[in-house]
Formats: structure tokens, sequence, C-alpha cells
């Protein structure tokens, strides 16, 4: 049976989508947990009152590089410093180092557990750097070139 002739089998569709329903109850539900990097860099920049960047990583990590604007609130500590850092009522973004690390969803569930409206910044402080937005040090505010892999070089929105 030579490949012309022979039915494809597809590994996407191997198991179906879901049907309609299912999809919008998902996809939504994960827009109501997460966000991007470019979104949260947009309403930074745009100065929306009511949202308030959490850095959950530690003294270390935070010296080496963090978002300007972030407040640094280690996981470990949150449930004791939380009424102190951020204003009742306002929505919690939480980040880590990235993709491969769990600690802003960590971090995400503390303040869910003190009540708090929460969503976990997809990417982390990685994808925030590697999009080319500010970084903050002891030295100063610096940005990196953007990766191509990442975001579009020409500083133009992805649009997506």
């Amino acid at each position: 049976m030579s490949a012309t002739t022979a039915a494809a089998v597809s590994a996407v569709t191997a198991v179906p989508a879901a049907d309609n329903a299912a999809a919008l109850a998902h996809f939504t539900a994960r827009l109501a947990f997460e966000t991007d990097v470019s979104d949260v860099a947009a309403d930074l920049a745009a100065g929306v009152p009511g949202i308030v960047v959490v850095d959950s990583r530690s003294r270390e990590s935070w010296d080496q590089g963090h978002i300007e604007g972030a407040v640094h609130l280690p996981t470990a500590e949150i449930a004791a410093r939380a009424a102190e850092a951020v204003p009742a009522g306002a929505t919690v973004v939480t980040y880590c180092w990235g993709p491969g690390c769990n600690g802003a969803t960590r971090a995400a569930l503390e303040f869910a557990r003190l009540g708090h409206p929460v969503k976990e910044m997809l990417g982390g402080f990685e994808y925030w750097a590697r999009e080319g937005f500010p970084v903050a040090t002891a030295s100063g505010v610096s940005r990196s070139p953007v990766d191509p892999l990442t975001a579009p070089v020409s500083g133009v929105a992805c649009a997506c």
C-alpha cells in the first residue's frame, strides 16, 4: 500500500476536539486563571488601577532582576504579609522564573486561600525579559533585545 492510497491517521484528531460548549467553558476558565506578559506590561504601562504584580521568588532572584513596580513577596511569606502588600480588592498577578517553574502557581494558590482575586502570569520572569520588557535591579532599569522566538522584534504587539 502506497502513502498516497493509505488512509492517513491523524495524531491531532485521534482524540476528537471537544464540543463547542466544553471548549467555551475550558478556554474561558483558562483566561480567568491566567494572563500573559504582554497584557501585564500593557496594564502597567497604562497605569491601570487595581492590579498588583507579585514576584514570588527568593531575594537573590529578585535582586538579579524583577518587573519594575512588582511587589517582592516570596510564597512562604504571603500568608503573613499579603494584607500589608496588597490592597483589598486588588487583582493579584503572580510570577516566578518561567514556564518550567510552578512557583507562580503555588503563590496564586496562597492568594486564593486568602480570598484575593488572582491570576498567574504565563511565561514568568523569563518571558518578561525575553520579550524586552523593563527589568529592574539595584543598578536601575534596563531592557534586553526582544527574542525573536517569543515576540516580534519590531516592537509591535503580536496582536494575538
